[in-house]
Parts: C-alpha cells; sequence; structure tokens
C-alpha cells in the first residue's frame, strides 16, 4: 500500500524542482544576448537618425532652393514698397499688407470661438453621444480640403449673403478651417495641466469657471500660444480657399480714403489678394519678368512663416519661464 507524503516531504519535494528545472534548462550566453540587443538597438538607431536627417535635409533644399531664387528680388529697391500695378518696377506692398490684415481678422474671429469650444469640450461637455458628434464634426471639417471651404464661402459668403468678392469673406473662409486646427490645439493645452491643479483649486473653494480663468488657462497659455502663431503660419499661405472668395485682384488702397471706400485698406468689402493668391495669378499669366516677382513673393512668403513658428517657440519659451517663475 502506497504511503501518503506528510506535508514537510511535500515541501521538500517542490523546493527541489526549480532546482532540477534550472539545472536541465540550456545554458545562455548572457554575453552574447547583450550584444545581439545592442547591435539591433544601433541599426534601429542609426535607421531612424537617417530618415529625420533625409527629411531635414529636404526640407532645407526646399527652403534654400526658394531663398536663393528670390531673395535677391526682395532686396531689390521698391520691391516690397511699390505697387504691384507699378509699370517701372512691380511690388508687392498691396498683396503683403492684405495678407496681415486678413490673417488678423480670421484671428479675431476664430480665436475667441475656438477658446470658448474648446473649454466646453475639455471641461464642461457631458460625455455623451452629442460630445462624441461635435468632436467628430471637428475632426471631420478640418480634413476638408481647403479648396472645398473656399467653394462653399464662394457660395454662401459672397452670393448667399450677397458680400461679394471681399475680404471679410476670405476671413471667414480662412475661419472655417482654422477654428478646427485651434480647438484641437487648445483641448490638448488644456488636458496636458495636471489634474491635481483642478482638484487643488476646487478643494478651496473656487467655481470651475473661476478655476478655468485662474488657473487652467495660465497653466496652458505657453502651448496655446505657440499653437495660434503657428496655425497663423497656415492660414498666411493659404490660397485655394481666398481665390473663390476675396479674389485674385489687388486693390490700388489708399490711406487717406474714407473707410468706406472701395480703396480704404480697412474696408473689409473691398477684394484683396494676399501674396500666396499672387503667385498663382502671376503663374496663370506667363508674361515676360513675372518669374522673378514669383520667386521674391514666394521668398517672402517663406520668411513671414519660418518668422511665424520662430516667433511661437520665442513665446512659448518666454511665457513658460514667466509662469514658472510666478
Amino acid at each position: 500500500m502506497d504511503s501518503v507524503a506528510t506535508p514537510e516531504e511535500r515541501v521538500a519535494g517542490s523546493a527541489a524542482e526549480p532546482g532540477r528545472a534550472a539545472a536541465s534548462a540550456p545554458d545562455v550566453d548572457l554575453d552574447a544576448h547583450a550584444r545581439r540587443i545592442g547591435r539591433q538597438d544601433r541599426i534601429a538607431t542609426g535607421v531612424l537618425t537617417a530618415i529625420a536627417a533625409l527629411v531635414l535635409l529636404i526640407l532645407a533644399a526646399i527652403v534654400a532652393f526658394i531663398l536663393v531664387k528670390g531673395l535677391w528680388k526682395v532686396f531689390q529697391p521698391g520691391f516690397l514698397v511699390n505697387d504691384s500695378a507699378d509699370k517701372v518696377l512691380p511690388g508687392i506692398a498691396t498683396q503683403l499688407f492684405d495678407s496681415f490684415y486678413m490673417l488678423i481678422i480670421t484671428l479675431l474671429i476664430s480665436l475667441p470661438v475656438s477658446l470658448g469650444a474648446a473649454i466646453f469640450l475639455v471641461e464642461y461637455a457631458p460625455d455623451n453621444w452629442i460630445t462624441t458628434a461635435a468632436s467628430t464634426a471637428i475632426e471631420t471639417l478640418s480634413s476638408l480640403p481647403s479648396i472645398v471651404v473656399g467653394m462653399f464661402g464662394s457660395l454662401f459668403f459672397v452670393v448667399v449673403l450677397g458680400w461679394g468678392i471681399s475680404i471679410i469673406a476670405g476671413a471667414l473662409a480662412l475661419t472655417m478651417f482654422n477654428i478646427p486646427i485651434l480647438v484641437r490645439v487648445i483641448q490638448q493645452a488644456l488636458a496636458d495641466v495636471p489634474q491635481s491643479q483642478r482638484d487643488a483649486a476646487l478643494a478651496m473653494g473656487l467655481t470651475r469657471w473661476e478655476t478655468t480663468i485662474n488657473v487652467l488657462l495660465p497653466a496652458a497659455m505657453p502651448a496655446i500660444v505657440t499653437g495660434v502663431v503657428i496655425s497663423a503660419g497656415r492660414v498666411f499661405g493659404e490660397a485655394a480657399a481666398l481665390i473663390f472668395t476675396s479674389g485674385s485682384a489687388a486693390a490700388r488702397i489708399n490711406f487717406a480714403a474714407a473707410i468706406t471706400s472701395p480703396r480704404s485698406p480697412w474696408n473689409i468689402f473691398r477684394p484683396a489678394e494676399t501674396l500666396a493668391v499672387h503667385i498663382w495669378k502671376l503663374k496663370m499669366e506667363p508674361t515676360p519678368g513675372n518669374d522673378e516677382i514669383v520667386w521674391g513673393t514666394a521668398a517672402v512668403l517663406i520668411i513671414c512663416v519660418l518668422l511665424f513658428n520662430v516667433l511661437a517657440r520665442v513665446a512659448g519659451r518666454a511665457l513658460a519661464r514667466r509662469l514658472t517663475s510666478e
């Protein structure tokens, strides 16, 4: 009759099993394994570095090519201050003014709307199908081609509302695809604020609105400013949506004209031609001397966009240092 193992024997047997398993397992060369892992890491690092270097090289080559072709034209006397209709030395003064003027109007409209929408979605919106539908609509609007937005702006702002080809029609068309970008940027900036800051503010007796204004927005402001300036650079270089809304004919502006005059630079119901649209129009009209103006205008556009990006980084870091020092 088989004897039943005592508890002490069972414990001793189970303790001996790992030793037998270790003895039966094959020997592992840890040094070879470490060398293999190190070699794979070096290969992966080299491939990723090469890809990043290739991307940077392509971008640098594009920028350098445009600057080499057009920078001499930028420094030509009168190019930045003369009107495009000048018979002796056509310039881009009107297009430069119209580009910045339309950008300012676009930001004045889109920034408050985007800020309010982002705050609502992050802090106040209930977690239901309505919020999900709103987020989906924002993502869909951000992926629409700009020429589709321009066609809608041409139909609604220009024809239905009767504003005609005008600055305000172009600014609202730009607003339509700038709002989703800004909403996403501000949403992410607010979501990155630690939850502990919200909890601490609410524990001190602040309302949700006071917490948003006094705690969340200051903490998220560096990221918000960076996103706004970068989106401004994208709006500044837009062309497709403006061809159908603000037009491709520069007005002969006169700063002494009344604001209701079609020649007044501040009249939002006059046509306007931005730098990007000016490039498109000149390429569609192959006239001797146009290529020089095109490359010069492209160089100015590239410089402005680069300055927007540099300004975004500088402003974001300055705000971050100021807020952290306080």
